[in-house]
């Protein structure tokens, strides 16, 4: 389809602060909203990009305080990207977006379907974080161990998870696809280790790039805050979508349940064959029709 990014921009916050963002595909078009992972950037995945214009949407994508060129925001919560969010699609000159939170995106984009209901007007997560604790599950229970042990030290505090951060920051931000499969060790499933090269690897490792281009600070402050109160009740999402594969070693299967079972009306797309990377990789098409879908939106 041809689709271009434009120049990325600055939206200044009331407080001073600045979040980058790029906007690709029509200009006229809804607005889908993308958060990335954790850690990150917001830069296009353009097998995405274009199907979303072909859908008549425009994506926006904006990288997370901390993370690429935007402001570090200290103590944020989870429940702070809504007031990002709304900040960015003001900027735009429209009302309502549609938004997409992949892995630690995920609980951003939930956070936008809690505080934003009038103009948040459907949420999809893929592979997200259920909040810690969550009663019934055990949080770590089929998470690869570099997870594991990342998300443990974010649980003992910002002076336990920092060395480890401060370790891994050079080698990340130098990051290029081919070093993914052994960055990322564990966390990959046999279903998502095609998706460690190609394409789908190009983009991934230069959100790495991006978002630690400036340091440790956005994978810090994702990684605090999603082991804390995320500062809103997922309960008051509405108009969500659960995306998870059971083959994620990322963020295991039991998270997308959970959040399901306590989101009322969530409706659930729980895959046996399909990981962290390839549930993305390969099915957007479907996401976006589901984002799309009409019946799901019965009051707007």
């Amino acid at each position: 389809m041809g689709c271009t990014v434009e120049t990325p921009t600055f939206v200044i916050l009331n407080d001073g602060r600045r979040i980058e963002v790029r906007t690709a595909g029509p200009e006229d078009g809804e607005v889908l909203l993308f958060h990335h992972g954790t850690p990150g950037a917001g830069l296009p995945f353009w097998p995405m990009v274009e199907s979303a214009a072909a859908r008549g949407l425009r994506t926006v994508m904006y990288s997370r305080p901390g993370y690429g060129n935007s402001t570090v925001h200290l103590n944020r919560k989870i429940a702070d990207a809504a007031s990002d969010v709304a900040a960015v699609i003001d900027s735009l000159g429209v009302q309502t977006f549609r938004t997409v939170g992949w892995s630690g995106g995920g609980p951003h984009a939930l956070a936008c379907a809690a505080i934003l209901p009038d103009r948040c007007l459907a949420t999809i997560t893929i592979g997200s974080i259920a909040p810690y604790p969550a009663d019934g599950i055990d949080w770590f229970a089929g998470m690869a161990d570099e997870n594991v042990t990342e998300f443990k030290l974010a649980l003992e505090g910002e002076r336990a998870l920092v060395p480890v951060l401060n370790a891994s920051a050079e080698a990340i931000a130098r990051m290029q696809s081919t070093d993914l499969p052994e960055a990322l060790g564990g966390l990959l499933s046999e279903v998502d280790k095609p998706f460690a090269a190609g394409e789908f690897a190009e983009w991934f490792s230069e959100t790495f790039r991006v978002g630690f281009a400036h340091g440790i600070a956005g994978s810090r402050d994702d990684e605090l805050a999603l082991t804390r109160d995320w500062g809103f009740h997922v309960a008051d999402a509405r108009f969500v979508v659960i995306w998870h594969g059971a083959q994620d070693r990322f963020v295991p299967l039991a998270h997308g349940r959970w959040l399901a079972d306590h989101i009322p009306g969530a409706r659930r797309r729980l895959f046996d064959d399909e990981g962290h990377l390839s549930i993305i990789g390969r099915m957007l098409d479907r996401v976006l029709d589901d984002l799309l879908d009409p019946a799901f939106i019965p009051n707007h």
